[in-house]
């Protein structure tokens, strides 16, 4: 102790300026909290702190991997419109009250009922051989009978609108075989290629899937067809396939296929966005809402998108409740509807509570994976990124600092309130998301149970800190007033809508 004693003796004159002093010699294994020596009123202000951190070491007793678990292998995919989904609801508005939340209930949504049947297709020319297909959803199918027609390979809009390929469309499938460049850039292919395609003529469009690996997987997701627009079947097909009929075409060798397609959209159904909450204990009337979707494709069965961000959010609100924890304001858990089809469960939302939104301070959501945690990307101005910077060091013990400023909306349910109620999304270690995502793949195995477990601690930190703040987090977006008159606000969201709707899906 020669070194604390000459420091002793060095700085003895400012002593009484020490407020408080730490020392950790006795291991860093996994934390569990604080050994102190304090009066009556530190042991209070020193437990109050700890209280905190108490997410982060319940870790290690989080369930949130078993409950998910449990979930996706009893329902499997939960595609909009499906019985399937609203007996999965159902017993996820069960268990939420079963884990003590307050004011739990279902917020009925006319939601979109899409399925894609059976579907082949089989290349004639220049051999034969099946080649996998993936309906893209909202998806027509083909004439009885199915179609079978020459192939027209391009690698982008631009090259399908010059003159030789534009006319070489016509009555052709035209397959669009884009190089990934980012899923941003290359998702316009899988949501605009059929329309693109038809307005030349085509009769078909088979997408290469948006990711940017491959193992022969296909990818589904969402595609539009626009107005005024004929509407000709959009399947997706695996990269190799894609740039197999790419070479095929440069060789001069002809490309012909056979699809058929029972994709049908039925009529609408009601669904339900699932709500629980903590009651705020000062302000309940004030939110922090925290979120993910329920819904999934009907290929693999939704565990990482977004079986893990719903879960995540409200098992946070559980431990919160379990640790005895309840913050000024309310915290409330939203577990989205029919995202997957065009953010249905969020617009109804955003439409039914226009006239809290003043009252809603801070969203949350994840629906980009819930891989190892590494902050938090978020959309506020300058003060409330502070507060986020300040509060994201709390997650320190498990490597989760990391903050990321975003100009505009986060998430995708949440991105509709971009710049007009400050927001964050859980930023993690997601760079192998696309190799999964809307594929058979997505199922438990691409989760890391203590990456997800990790995850909750960060989400029901922030969300609790957030919550509890002696002041209201500020809504200081540059040109929106926090209390500006509801239809300048409402005029805002509906900018954001048209242009944040296509941003995720």
């Amino acid at each position: 102790m020669a070194g604390v004693k000459a420091y002793d003796a060095l700085h003895k004159d400012e002593v009484d300026d020490f407020v408080f002093v730490m020392e950790s010699d006795e291991g860093t294994f996994t934390p569990l909290g604080l050994e102190f020596v304090s009066g009556q009123r530190g042991a209070c202000i020193l437990t109050e702190i700890m209280k905190l951190l108490a997410p982060i070491n319940a870790t290690k007793a989080v369930k949130t991997t078993g409950e998910l678990a449990d979930f996706v292998d009893k329902f499997g995919a939960r595609l909009s419109g499906t019985q399937n989904l609203e007996d999965s609801i159902d017993y996820m508005l069960a268990l939420l009250k079963e884990y003590g939340l307050d004011n739990v209930h279902g917020e009925e949504v006319t939601v979109p009922h899409w399925e894609r049947g059976n579907e082949t297709a089989q290349m004639i020319s220049p051999r034969v051989a099946d080649v996998g297909v993936l309906a893209l959803g909202n998806s027509v199918g083909t004439p009885e009978g199915g179609i079978e027609a020459e192939v027209l390979v391009v690698r982008s809009f631009d090259e399908l609108d010059q003159t030789n390929f534009s006319q070489a469309a016509n009555g052709k499938i035209v397959v669009f075989n884009n190089d990934f460049i980012s899923y941003g850039v290359s998702v316009q292919y899988r949501s605009q290629g059929a329309r693109r395609a038809a307005a030349h003529g085509a009769v078909a469009a088979l997408i290469r899937s948006v990711t940017p690996f491959s193992m022969y997987t296909l990818h589904t997701g969402t595609q539009s067809y626009g107005a005024n627009t004929t509407k000709i079947p959009a399947l997706s097909i695996t990269v190799e396939d894609a740039k197999m009929f790419q070479r095929y075409q440069d060789r001069g060798e002809k490309i012909v296929l056979r699809l058929n397609t029972e994709a049908q959209t039925f009529n609408t159904s009601t669904s339900r966005n699932t709500v629980g909450e903590i009651t705020g204990k000062e302000q309940p009337e004030k939110i922090v809402l925290v979120s993910g979707h329920l819904d999934s494709w009907d290929v693999g069965v939704g565990a990482m998108d977004d079986g893990g961000g719903a879960f995540i959010s409200w098992y946070a609100l559980a431990v919160l409740k379990a640790l005895g924890l309840t913050p000024r304001r309310t915290l409330r858990a939203v577990l989205w509807t029919a995202e997957e089809l065009g953010l249905v469960g969020v617009y109804e939302y955003n439409r039914a509570h226009a006239a809290e939104l003043d009252n809603i301070t801070f969203v949350m959501e994840s629906d980009e994976g819930t891989f190892t945690p590494l902050g938090l990307e978020y959309n506020a101005g300058t003060k409330g990124g502070c507060i986020l910077q300040e509060i994201m060091k709390l997650l320190a013990p498990i490597n989760a600092t990391q903050t990321v400023a975003s100009n505009g909306g986060v998430g995708s349910d949440i991105s509709i309130w971009g710049n007009v109620i400050p927001g964050g999304s859980l930023l993690n270690a997601n760079e192998k998301y696309f190799w999964f995502h809307h594929t058979e793949a997505d199922t438990m195995d691409v989760l890391d149970p203590d990456a997800l477990d990790k995850s909750a601690a960060l989400w029901a930190v922030v969300s609790y800190i957030v919550a509890d703040l002696s002041e209201e987090f500020p809504r200081d977006f540059s040109g929106v007033n926090a209390y500006s008159k509801k239809s300048v606000l409402i005029e805002r969201l509906a900018q954001n809508v048209a242009n944040n709707k296509m941003r995720k899906l």
